[in-house]
């Protein structure tokens, strides 16, 4: 089988910064339809410390999902040796289209993948566009897939980005809208004889009950309620709950497989979903390896100014470190890295890549 590098890696973070205290007069309400009985002012100390978010990016009206994944992709070109008439794939993980923030609808006909080809110039008829829907996962996901391909000998070369924005699909009434963030990250994998690249990787998907721990639902606020919008909701403790032991487990059978121990992994690029919640995750990690590590050594974060933009936040944050951009945290060849996701589905999944 060949072997798979990621060849080029990209970005785009929206330049629009919204910080918590621009939340202090929203009109948050409760599941049960009912006004929360503390301040704003409370809300917003209580969702800091548990989620670490201080601030997060947003997309300029107008600006849409497909939009900001051609960005990525155009700077994932730039920075790698193939050119967009290289591609075999372009897969785009997202999971609402492009979204009108005033109508609340999704538009994902033609395909996003098919969009950001057409924003890119590619006019190579064999690249084939496809877009994956995964939850927040799906970057993760599609780069299984794109090495998959690339391994038995289906492609050379394929384009993997996840965009989402967010802000558009939120409940201005649901606190839980704090968390979420735009953004998109693209990267190439390529077929290579060189050593290094991907090594392993375990996958799982749970709907039982997990499957509604993310879904669409209404308004908290009744009179909005009454429209036929939906939105984002999510029930944070059972997520919790579910991430805390069944991602560790996936990162370990992943690390497991490649033959390696935990000692070998340099970094743990975890989806930024809840600070406290990934902390949670690496220290559950350890417990089942039986070791002690440094987790702000092994678990760098972006979280704290980026919010959770879904798909987009293991790429951005590849990127970030592959540019230098993350205070106290670098990669270097030979590096063994562990990238690992977990969303609505209920989806998991973690590869091990050596730099």
């Amino acid at each position: 089988m060949a072997g798979v590098i990621i060849d080029g890696v990209g970005s785009y973070i929206p330049t629009r910064i919204v910080k918590n205290e621009d939340f202090l007069n929203a009109d948050f309400y409760q599941e049960n339809g009912e006004p929360f009985p503390n301040s704003n002012e409370v809300i917003i100390q209580k969702f800091e410390k548990i989620t670490g978010i201080k601030e997060r990016r947003y997309v300029e009206p107008g600006q849409t999902t497909s939009d900001i994944a051609a960005i990525a992709a155009k700077n994932a070109i730039a920075n790698s040796s193939v050119t967009g008439e290289d591609l075999d794939y372009i897969i785009v993980a997202h999971n609402f289209g492009n979204l009108d923030k005033n109508g609340n609808r999704t538009d994902m006909m033609p395909s996003l993948a098919a969009r950001v080809k057409e924003q890119l110039a590619i006019t190579n008829p064999n690249t084939t566009c496809f877009d994956l829907i995964f939850g927040c996962p799906g970057w993760l996901q599609g780069a299984i897939q794109a090495t998959q391909m690339i391994r038995c000998g289906d492609a050379k070369a394929v384009m993997v980005i996840g965009a989402e924005t967010l802000s558009n699909i939120v409940d201005d009434h649901d606190r839980d809208s704090m968390i979420f963030a735009d953004g998109a990250g693209a990267t190439i994998f390529t077929a290579s004889n060189t050593t290094g690249g991907y090594i392993s990787q375990c996958s799982r998907t749970d709907a039982q009950e997990e499957l509604n721990y993310l879904a669409m639902g209404k308004s908290f606020k009744p009179d909005v309620a009454e429209s036929p919008s939906r939105f984002i909701k999510m029930k944070g403790r059972k997520i919790y709950e579910y991430a805390l032991v069944q991602v560790a487990s996936a990162i370990k059978c992943a690390i497991d497989k490649a033959g390696l121990g935990l000692d070998d992994i340099s970094k743990v690029l975890i989806h930024q979903a809840n600070a406290k919640m990934d902390e949670a995750i690496l220290l559950k990690l350890f417990k089942l390896y039986g070791v002690k590590r440094d987790a702000f050594e092994l678990m760098p974060m972006t979280i704290e100014w980026l919010g959770n933009s879904s798909v987009a936040t293991i790429p951005t944050m590849l990127d970030l470190l592959q540019q230098g951009k993350i205070e106290g945290h670098s990669l270097n060849k030979g590096d063994k890295v562990v990238f690992a996701s977990v969303g609505a589905g209920m989806h998991i999944n973690a590869m091990v890549y050596e730099m």
